[in-house]
Formats: C-alpha cells, sequence, structure tokens
C-alpha cells in the first residue's frame, strides 16, 4: 500500500512513474479502490484510471501522433483530467493542460502555440468549437461531458482502444503557460523537469484535496498527479464554495491539500458555528503558496487547524526547496522557507552582485534544480532571466542570517489577483486598441482580500476627456477583449504616462503610489 511499501515493491513503482506507468502498479495491487473523487461521489478505480490512460495513448497514436508530439487539454476538475494526463504521460507526448477561464480566442492562441495536434476539451466551455476552429493543425479532438461538432465522443472513442497496459511505453512530460510580460502567454518547456515517483511520507489512509484549478501548477503536480503516482485517492472540487470545502474534508477524511491565501481569508470568514460543525481532524498537511499570505491570515489559520500548514516559494518554471514549515514560520514570521544550500539560490543587485543578508534585491535560483527550461519559442525571454546559471520570476525579497528567504516586492509586470497571476501587457495591449486610449498601463493596486486588483491607468487621446461614462465604456470594451478574470476593476486618468527613453513604460513608477505607507509591496 501506499506509504508502506517493502524495497521491492517502492523500486518497481518508481521504475513505472519514470515511464508515466505509475497507475499501473496500483491498478495490479488496488484495482477497485477509488482513484478519483469527484463532488458527486467516486468517479475513477485504480484499474478505470490506468484502463483509461491506456485507451488514450493507443488513440493518439492511431490518429498519428507520436512521441514529442502536444496535446491541449481544456478541461475543469473533473477524473478525464487524470486520464488525459496519464495517457498522455506514458504515450510521450506533450500536455498542455489549458485554462478554460480565457476567452475562446485566448485558448485557441494557446492550442496553437503549443503545437498541439489533439485536443481534448469539455463541451461545457463556451465557445470551444470556435477556438478549435483556429488550429487547423489538430489531427484529432474530443469531446468530454456532451457532444461539440467535428469533435469524437470521448466515451465512445475510448470504447474503441484496449484497456490493457501498453507494451512500449514512452515517458512524456506537460508544459504550463506563464503569460508573457511582454504580451501572450509563453510555454514553460521542462521536458527533463523531475518526474513524482514513489514518496514513502505517505500514509495507507492519505487522502488528497484538489482545490484548486487542475490546470495551475501545483494542483496538478501534487494533488493530482503525485497523489495518483503514490496510490493516494483525489477529491476533486468543481467551483469553490466555503461550507462544501469543510463538508467535503469532513466526509472524506481529507488529510493532504493545496490552497491559496484567499481561500484561507474566505474561510476564515465564515461564523463560528459554521466552522465548528465540521470535524477536519483529519487534516495533516495544507500545503499554500502562488501568493503572499498575510501574517495574521496564516496566523489564524494555525490557530484554528494546528501546525499543519506548510509555505512554498516557487512559480511554473520551478523552484529549489523552499518551504516552511508551521512551527519554523512561527518563530520567523513572515518567511517562505529556507534556502537547501548555499548556492541554491542568490540575492542580486541590478549589476548581479550577491548582496549580504538583510539587503533586498532580485531573486535568482538555480537553473540545474529544475532539470533546466525555455520559454517555448520564446528565447529573448529565456535568455532575459538569466544570470551564469541562476533564473529569476521577478521576485525580490532577503535573506536572513539563517538562510531563511523573506518577499518584500515583485516585478510590476506581474499582477496576483487571489493566486492567480495576471500578466498586464496583455490586457494593454487590448485597452490600446480604443479610440480613446493613447496609451495604457495595467498595474495591480491593494485589495483587502484578493492582495491585488487590475487597475488601468490611462492616457487619453487627444479630443477625449476623463469622465465616469468614459470609464465605463472602456471597461465594457476590455469585457470584450479579455477573460473575465483579468478585466480592470477601475480606470484611472492620467495626463502623461511614464516611458523610458527607449519607450518602455515605467509601470513600477505607476504603481509605486498605490502602495505607499504600506510595509510588503506584493
Amino acid at each position: 500500500m501506499a506509504g508502506r511499501l517493502d524495497e521491492t515493491a517502492a523500486a518497481e513503482l518508481h521504475a513505472l512513474a519514470m515511464e508515466g506507468m505509475a497507475p499501473a502498479f496500483w491498478a495490479r495491487r488496488q484495482p477497485d479502490k477509488t482513484a478519483v473523487y469527484e463532488m458527486s461521489g467516486p468517479t475513477r478505480t485504480f484499474g478505470g484510471l490506468n484502463a483509461n490512460a491506456n485507451r488514450i495513448a493507443r488513440l493518439m497514436r492511431e490518429h498519428g501522433l507520436a512521441p514529442g508530439d502536444a496535446v491541449a487539454l481544456v478541461c475543469p476538475n473533473r477524473a478525464e483530467f487524470a486520464d488525459v494526463l496519464f495517457g498522455c504521460q506514458r504515450a510521450g507526448l506533450r500536455m498542455t493542460p489549458v485554462n478554460w477561464h480565457m476567452t475562446p480566442d485566448e485558448i485557441a492562441y494557446v492550442i496553437d502555440n503549443c503545437e498541439a495536434r489533439a485536443l481534448f476539451a469539455d463541451a461545457a466551455v463556451p465557445g470551444l468549437d470556435k477556438a478549435a476552429a483556429q488550429c487547423p493543425d489538430l489531427k484529432v479532438k474530443v469531446a468530454i461531458g456532451g457532444p461539440l461538432e467535428d469533435f469524437l465522443d470521448y466515451e465512445a472513442a475510448l470504447a474503441s482502444q484496449s484497456g490493457e497496459d501498453i507494451a512500449d511505453p514512452v515517458r512524456g512530460h506537460t508544459m504550463l503557460y506563464s503569460s508573457g510580460t511582454t504580451g501572450r502567454p509563453k510555454g514553460v518547456y521542462k521536458p527533463n523537469a523531475p518526474v513524482p515517483t514513489y514518496d514513502p511520507a505517505y500514509q495507507d489512509d492519505d487522502v488528497h484535496f484538489c482545490t484548486g484549478p487542475a490546470y495551475h501548477a501545483s494542483p496538478m503536480a501534487g494533488d493530482v498527479r503525485k497523489a495518483l503516482v503514490n496510490g493516494v485517492p483525489t477529491v476533486l472540487l468543481d467551483r469553490w464554495d466555503n461550507e462544501k470545502v469543510l463538508a467535503a474534508i469532513a466526509r472524506h477524511r481529507v488529510t493532504r491539500s493545496h490552497f491559496v491565501p484567499i481561500m484561507f481569508q474566505r474561510l476564515l470568514g465564515l461564523p463560528e458555528e459554521v466552522r465548528t460543525r465540521y470535524d477536519l481532524s483529519s487534516l495533516r498537511r495544507i500545503s499554500h503558496g502562488a501568493a503572499p499570505c498575510p501574517p495574521e491570515v496564516k496566523q489564524a489559520m494555525i490557530e484554528w487547524l494546528g501546525p499543519v500548514l506548510f509555505e512554498y516559494y516557487a512559480g511554473s518554471e520551478g523552484g529549489v526547496g523552499f518551504w516552511v514549515t508551521s512551527q519554523d514560520w512561527l518563530k520567523k514570521p513572515g518567511t517562505v522557507g529556507r534556502r537547501p544550500d548555499p548556492e541554491a539560490a542568490k540575492i542580486l543587485d541590478e549589476a548581479g552582485n550577491e548582496l549580504p543578508p538583510g539587503v533586498p534585491g532580485a531573486i535568482y535560483m538555480r537553473l540545474a534544480d529544475q532539470g533546466g527550461f525555455e520559454y517555448f519559442k520564446d528565447s529573448a525571454k529565456t535568455d532575459a532571466g538569466r544570470r551564469d546559471g541562476y533564473f529569476t520570476m521577478g521576485d525580490v525579497g532577503y535573506f536572513d542570517e539563517d538562510g531563511y528567504l523573506f518577499l518584500t516586492g515583485r516585478s510590476a509586470e506581474t499582477i496576483i489577483v487571489g493566486g492567480v497571476n495576471i500578466y498586464p501587457q496583455e490586457i494593454d495591449n487590448e485597452l490600446i486598441k480604443h479610440p480613446a486610449v493613447a496609451d495604457s498601463c495595467t498595474v495591480g493596486v491593494p485589495h483587502e482580500e484578493y492582495g491585488e486588483e487590475v487597475r488601468a491607468v490611462i492616457e487619453l487621446a487627444p479630443g477625449y476627456a476623463p469622465s465616469e461614462a468614459l470609464k465605463d465604456e472602456i471597461l465594457a470594451y476590455a469585457r470584450t477583449a479579455v477573460a473575465k478574470y483579468k478585466v480592470p476593476r477601475g480606470v484611472d486618468f492620467v495626463e502623461r504616462l511614464p516611458r523610458s527613453e527607449a519607450g518602455k513604460i515605467q509601470r513600477n513608477r505607476v504603481r509605486a503610489p498605490y502602495w505607499e505607507g504600506r510595509a510588503r509591496a506584493i
């Protein structure tokens, strides 16, 4: 069983995991054990998951896909996400999970940019037929959960294939998109990234809870892939609901999960009588990251649930093992973890000089720890964040004397709203198309619940004057051009936006007044 494997079995699982075949191990040992729960109940056993993964691998080969080809998956949290993930993993395919909250045009861009030859898509996502029509290189399209024109039906397509283990597995990998600071999203290409394998820390009664969208890096890696590789069931949340989350933890006796700070804030906002209604004593480990957590929020969560919070610092590009337990965090409030070794990460000034403890600078992490990565088809962006074998995600911070990392700021090119990264240049590229807009600079401004909210700062074209009606008009235009979660929540007008002599918008200067007087600018 998971967490109780002897040396021989652990070695077997490790070898199978390296080929994308870990579910085959559990299909033999515990075929009838539930692997995936949706909120409506159990939907996949380990035997069923493994069989579907084999069917998907065969289906892709039947349609001419070979190792190295790409598959796009547009799918909310449902069991088919795991089917496709593990099917691609054993067929040598590069699978890109797509944010299904985006507009059809944005979805089409990712499908096309990742060079997908196959598309699995949930029929309930609006505009998918429009998105797929913009991608002529697709060899096969499969609709999940309902019909779509010119798509194969998921259940019928899989029923035509054998569920027996494929004889010649080839390890595949995933490529997530981390939106570019100068425009469209960029794929983080990591073919040699570390692979989740056997973890002896798991126990027989462990149950994961995937609270966030599985297309995000941490939920997919931890609550779906790593859990299932280790024979641990996962519960997939379809949409956030405070009390529904507590009820699911109690009902399934959840032991592990991943949260972002906005989730903590919402749960803490529940009345005391609701919070105490549910038995949460099964929880042993809650990982959290993706956005800064206000110290008072984390303190309150530890007081409520006990020392089960484990904070990490990383990104889609990877990390170097920054973790902090509840106990260590209480000794050093605000830290995101300790540097695992002196060369794992560095704090550098603009000239590339390493800074001493206590002095903030750009955070650079050792590239080799990620297995190497590049931004897909964007060598300029890849090179821009590199220095002598290290890379940066644009964050600013410092190490204390004991090697603990504290974040103090972030590149203004990233807005984090409730744990979701939003890249302002994408929004500016659309706002500038409005006839009243001469120049646009979108920034993140403080928000008590979400940490930040999106604000558009606009320089008007000649002949236009600031007004509430014009603000509403610009916002209405934005709603037609970008995904709902990227739409600015407000507009401010200025006479002139600052640009450098080279013409680059000076976003930090625009952002700074909104954060003036705050201890943290993130």
